[in-house]
């Protein structure tokens, strides 16, 4: 009877230890990021009176603001707009995300006010002379113009770039669509110095590791992927001076005179002056306008969660929406702004309005 018993505990032990082996064998799958039904994902219920759309919102390099930036939009658009699902996408930034834009790829975009400025216009090489369908949404905030070296590194201004090898920015990129137009204004030729089109952390890693003496970044400040070259070298920014300034912004007067302030990076003790440019969200002219509305109403009436992200969304007011936008206004941004006081001078209203 005894020996019944042993055996009965050891059988029932044998299928308790199976059934634990098998229960910690089963996948647990990882909540999906994309699924945004999960009510664990903090997005506002579907509506049950039309279908939810999807809408991408093209950033830039994993390296500088915009991605983290449209991120933030990605998030507030999810949580207080049921009837859309936003996506931020990593890509080489502004000149490649306004084709985006105007090939219907994409919903929002991310881009500088130069690119900006020349695709509404048609000009530049980039956009062949036509002028582009954009329409902006809102401005986001001023970048600064980096130009990085090692500190042992005998670069002292944009000039001695001449002979050096220098990292002008991705292709399709915002920054090395700036920099072409700001060493051109200067007098300088890409012929004059080796040039590589590298992503920012590239080339934060390519300067640290002395494969190139400079990089550009045209970005809001600090940046991580300056900042991560600071941990393990010491840097300097390169500072323009008032008449390289001058110059600049008399021929693309989208630029201005903007400073750096002192411990923006480790080791950077006096302020570094720069050109400046302002940034802003595109859409197509075609996106509709009750969108565009609802994405204007609900970035400015969360933007602390963007301030959460980097402090430069700050500068993303309805009033810098109307004061640094240098093509005309959308009209679904229009009719917000309009709603909470802004005036719309003349040549903010898009020729559909007029």
């Amino acid at each position: 009877m005894k020996s019944k018993i042993t055996w009965l505990i050891v059988g029932l032990f044998v299928i308790s230890l199976f059934t634990m082996i098998v229960g910690c064998e089963q996948p647990v799958a990882d909540p999906d990021p994309n699924d945004v039904d999960e009510p664990d994902n903090d997005v506002a219920p579907p509506p049950d009176d039309r279908p939810v759309e999807f809408l991408s919102i093209v950033t830039g390099g994993t390296g500088g603001v915009y991605f983290p930036y449209g991120g933030g939009m990605s998030t507030v658009i999810n949580r207080h707009i049921p009837y859309l699902r936003a996506t931020a996408e990593v890509t080489g930034a502004s000149v490649e995300n306004t084709r985006m834009i105007t090939e219907k790829s994409a919903e929002l975009a991310l881009i500088m006010n130069d690119v900006a400025y020349m695709a509404y216009n048609g000009e530049g090489e980039q956009f062949g002379g036509d002028p582009q369908p954009i329409r902006a949404v809102f401005s986001m905030y001023p970048h600064h113009f980096h130009m990085v070296v090692l500190d042992d590194t005998d670069v002292y201004d944009v000039e001695d770039i001449r002979g050096k090898t220098a990292s002008v920015g991705a292709p399709g990129s915002g920054t090395e669509f700036k920099t072409n137009l700001v060493l051109d204004s200067l007098g300088i030729s890409y012929d004059e110095f080796e040039v590589f089109r590298l992503p920012f952390a590239e080339t934060g890693d390519d300067l640290r590791d002395g494969r190139i003496d400079i990089g550009f970044w045209d970005v809001a400040a600090p940046t991580s992927s300056v900042m991560e070259i600071t941990a393990t070298r010491d840097i300097r920014l390169i500072s323009f001076t008032d008449e390289q300034i001058e110059t600049i912004t008399s021929q693309y007067p989208f630029y201005s005179r903007f400073e750096m302030a002192p411990g923006t990076y480790p080791g950077q003790d006096e302020p570094v002056v720069n050109p400046s440019v302002w940034n802003t969200v595109i859409c197509h002219v075609d996106y509709p306008e009750e969108y565009v509305y609802d994405i204007t109403k609900a970035i400015f009436e969360n933007i602390d969660h963007l301030i959460a992200i980097h402090a430069f969304a700050n500068f993303t007011t309805p009033e810098n929406a109307v004061e640094h936008s240098v093509i005309p206004l959308h009209p679904g941004s229009i009719r917000y702004l309009e709603e909470v006081g802004i005036d719309i001078p003349d040549h903010l209203i898009p020729p559909e309005m007029q």
